[in-house]
């Protein structure tokens, strides 16, 4: 048995699963350049009241998921548990993002909370998120929720339902929180303890709780749509006309809300039915006055966020396989390594992907090797390859056998090889 092990909540990325995460972040990189985002990168460690102030003291986040501790210096500190206050801290402490017209980023990188793990949920989990800001304009939300749409068309992730609603905005927000308290209220033998406890600290987070008791009463529940004042009817109408021209299916889901305060007017989840309880896969929404609580001017923003984990369980690993060998070059022998040791660097200085077999191992071994590797082709030397000043090249989809002359080695190799991959097999 190992000494150590990876704490709870925490888990290895090992080889076959970090490829297919590369993968989908490098196919996000490619779609969020098309949309004209850049990336912003963001320290992991952030001070503690960055999230207290942004995300709201009774969100589960703050009361019992961030991780927190005192610096050497006793200044509070705290792992970041999500992305979008710490890209809006650095939006307002360079000046090259905020005197912009409009600024859109987006990240890729772990978050903490100390969540109790599950399929999907981890302590330390990753996201891909993107921030929009600077304007107010619903083409805002729409290209936002076609980029999220697009990106998951990319990753042939199919299966998915956009959800989107309207948490409305300050003005119209506090009529439709007091007819929410009073409905619970009427209900609240039937409510969980942590929504009893939320009733009275952020009650539209009870629409969010996934235990029996309550659900069967937020069916039921007053819904902010039909609370919003002129501006946010108008807003989320706009935002609705927009899915149509595009031709993005949604669904309205009035009862949808964020687990976090700092959302307004428009909200989203893109979920699945292939997760279980855990269904939603990204997340996000307006966010029109963070910028103004963390010591901003009034800038409005809308974003989303992620899964990392999530989007991978949904992945078929069959579609997503690393390059395959291009080279495995098989040493017959002391001398035949010798000459074949530094021309392996030469392959692969000429982005031939390449590897070099074992000297000591015979020819029958060297090829299950070269399966093992699924190289497309083996170089053969040994003593009698080098006696003809000629090595042999086989390609292991056909079995043809070539001969290469040992003076021209590299360059001849590739020549065949750059030949063979222009034409399919």
């Amino acid at each position: 048995m190992p000494t150590f092990k990876t704490l709870k909540g925490f888990k290895d990325l090992l080889p076959e699963e970090s490829f297919i995460w590369e993968s989908l972040a490098s196919t996000a990189r490619e779609t969020f350049d098309l949309y004209g985002f850049s990336m912003i990168q963001t320290p992991i460690l952030e001070p503690s009241d960055l999230f207290t102030q942004s995300i709201g003291t009774t969100t589960d986040i703050i009361e019992k998921e961030m991780y927190t501790f005192k610096d050497r210096d006793k200044s509070k500190i705290s792992l970041r548990p999500e992305g979008t206050a710490s890209v809006v801290r650095a939006y307002l402490e360079h000046p090259t993002l905020s005197q912009q017209p409009y600024t859109k980023l987006y990240y890729i990188g772990p978050m903490f909370r100390h969540e109790r793990p599950q399929a999907g949920r981890l302590r330390q989990f990753h996201q891909i998120g993107a921030e929009s800001i600077g304007e107010i304009n619903p083409n805002r939300d729409i290209e936002m929720l076609a980029l999220l749409v697009h990106l998951f068309e990319q990753w042939n992730i199919a299966g998915l339902t956009l959800e989107i609603n309207s948490l409305g905005c300050p003005v119209c927000r506090p009529p439709y929180r007091q007819q929410l308290v009073d409905f619970l209220t009427q209900a609240i033998h039937a409510l969980c303890e942590d929504c009893v406890r939320r009733l009275q600290t952020n009650p539209l987070r009870i629409l969010d709780c996934k235990k029996e008791g309550c659900r069967a009463h937020i069916g039921k529940a007053p819904a902010s749509r039909d609370f919003l004042c002129l501006e946010c009817d108008i807003h989320f109408k706009a935002v609705e006309e927009g899915l149509h021209r595009l031709n993005i299916p949604y669904v309205v889901n009035r009862h949808l809300v964020r687990g976090i305060d700092y959302y307004t007017k428009t909200a989203f989840e893109l979920t699945t039915t292939a997760l279980g309880a855990q269904n939603a896969v990204a997340a996000g929404g307006r966010y029109d006055s963070l910028i103004q609580t963390l010591g901003g001017p009034q800038v409005h923003a809308i974003g989303f966020a992620i899964g990392l984990e999530r989007v991978a369980k949904l992945i078929n690993p069959e579609t997503i396989q690393p390059n395959p060998l291009m080279l495995f070059m098989a040493p017959l022998g002391e001398r035949a390594h010798m000459l074949l040791f530094p021309m392996l660097y030469a392959f692969r200085r000429n982005k031939v992907k390449s590897e070099l077999g074992d000297r000591n191992m015979n020819l029958k071994r060297q090829l299950k090797q070269a399966d093992h590797f699924k190289a497309r082709y083996v170089l053969i030397i040994g003593d009698d390859e080098l006696g003809s000043g000629y090595a042999v090249l086989r390609n292991m989809v056909t079995r043809e056998q070539q001969k290469i002359p040992l003076v021209t080695l590299v360059e001849s190799t590739i020549a065949k090889i750059v030949q063979k991959a222009d034409r399919p097999e």
